[in-house]
């Protein structure tokens, strides 16, 4: 962090006189809250062994058809993901940033590829959020027949020596086939993006009012493989009187002229927030 020390001074400085906040999160983010990191097949195959004996890849299990094939064993994954989520406590940084949204009279946006509602979790309110790879969250139809709904009434029990479900799963209200989570999965055509075109165009509504702002875009965790959140994030930085800082553990380069920090969200956030603190006391 004693590397980082100068940048974070000055990402301080721009998030103290910012009018606006864009923040963008990736996995990475929620690595911090101890959720897993799935980067690389080891990434994958340490958090979940069962799957490493198998040979299979995070690719193929976060792959619509086994909801039609094997539902009982895409459960299995998607079972255990929803569990995990639901009883991970977001992180530090997700309060930090709250706080720094509400300086900004509620000024700001989020925009993840994260399916786990953390941010919701973590208190921010449902219309500034745009979730662009859907929520565990959500059901839908595996044919995608019917509309969206609510998840949390749901229970998937999972053995996790096999990571298949047991016990009866959620069907679909309409043709009572299996239901599966509203996640954008790797060939998915049958993914339902109704709610998240909805939050789309609340990101739009907001962009409308951003041209007389000062805009810092923090962006934690966003890596390059699957880069979604990095061409947003660049994208509102070309259009705008903005500045990126992008916090990223491995992946931190950023265009010439913005800020890049090759450290965690929680750590960085944190310092930067004490800096903040002691900057406005």
């Amino acid at each position: 962090m004693e590397d980082n020390i100068e940048k974070i001074r000055e990402a301080a400085a721009l998030i103290r006189d910012a009018d606006a906040i864009l923040i963008g999160a990736g996995a990475g983010m929620g690595v911090d809250s101890g959720l897993p990191d799935f980067r690389g097949n080891e990434g994958f195959w340490n958090a979940y062994p069962p799957y490493k004996k198998l040979g299979l890849n995070f690719y193929q299990m976060a792959n619509p058809e086994g909801f039609q094939s094997d539902p009982k064993f895409a459960w299995g994954f998607y079972g255990h993901r929803l569990n995990l989520y639901r009883k991970t406590i977001p992180h530090n940084g997700f309060t930090i940033l709250k706080k720094w949204s509400e300086m900004k009279n509620d000024d700001f946006f989020i925009f993840t590829s994260n399916v786990d509602g953390h941010f919701q979790k973590a208190g921010f309110s449902e219309e500034k959020i745009e979730e662009c790879h859907g929520s565990i969250n959500f059901l839908q139809c595996a044919s995608s027949c019917s509309d969206i709904r609510d998840a949390s009434s749901i229970e998937i029990k999972v053995d996790v020596d096999t990571m298949r479900s047991e016990g009866d799963l959620p069907v679909c209200e309409k043709c009572e086939s299996v239901a599966r989570p509203n996640i954008l999965m790797f060939g998915d055509w049958n993914w339902l993006s109704d709610r998240t075109h909805v939050q789309h165009r609340n990101l739009l509504e907001w962009r409308e009012g951003l041209s007389e702002k000062k805009l810092v875009i923090i962006e934690c965790g966003a890596g390059t493989a699957v880069p979604t959140v990095r061409y947003m994030s660049e994208k509102f930085l070309n259009m705008f009187d903005s500045v990126l800082v992008r916090i990223n553990m491995r992946d931190p380069q950023v265009p010439q002229g913005n800020i890049g920090i090759a450290a965690g969200a929680a750590e960085v956030l944190s310092n930067i927030d004490l800096i903040i603190s002691d900057q406005m006391s």
